[in-house]
């Protein structure tokens, strides 16, 4: 199930929203799709970040995929749980499995995400 108070982004992030800052994570279909994840490599604290940047990687015993981020801003946490327990990603992708926060400077960004009902659909176009 996709969850509905999340936005999407075209390379299969999720986007929570409190105020300006965004948490951003990995959809369940994109974890389903990587397989067992064992590595993790986040941005830092501080980075400033445009949408669409390439800001890490996710690596599973499949392949190593591209971490993007879907709003531009100031990188304000990443999950350190899951740099050093990366399947924490595999079980909880819109939970626990979050990946890093971003302080955005540019919330209009939000309208060019996906909800929901859209991702599915782009989803089973794949």
């Amino acid at each position: 199930m996709i969850p509905e108070d999340l936005l999407y982004f075209e390379e299969h992030e999720w986007v929570r929203t409190e105020n300006t800052t965004a948490t951003i994570g990995i959809s369940d279909y994109a974890q389903n799709a990587l397989g067992d994840i064992v590595y993790v490599d986040l941005p830092k604290v501080g980075d400033e970040v445009s949408m669409g940047d390439t800001v890490g990687e996710i690596e599973s015993v499949k392949s190593t995929s591209e971490l993007r981020t879907p709003v531009s801003g100031k990188v304000l946490e990443v999950n350190e749980s899951i740099v050093d327990t990366p399947e924490i990603i595999n079980e909880d992708p819109y939970g626990s499995g979050w990946l890093f926060k971003v302080e955005m400077t540019d919330p209009t960004e939000l309208d060019e995400l996906m909800n929901a009902e859209e991702y599915e659909a782009y989803i089973k176009e794949l």
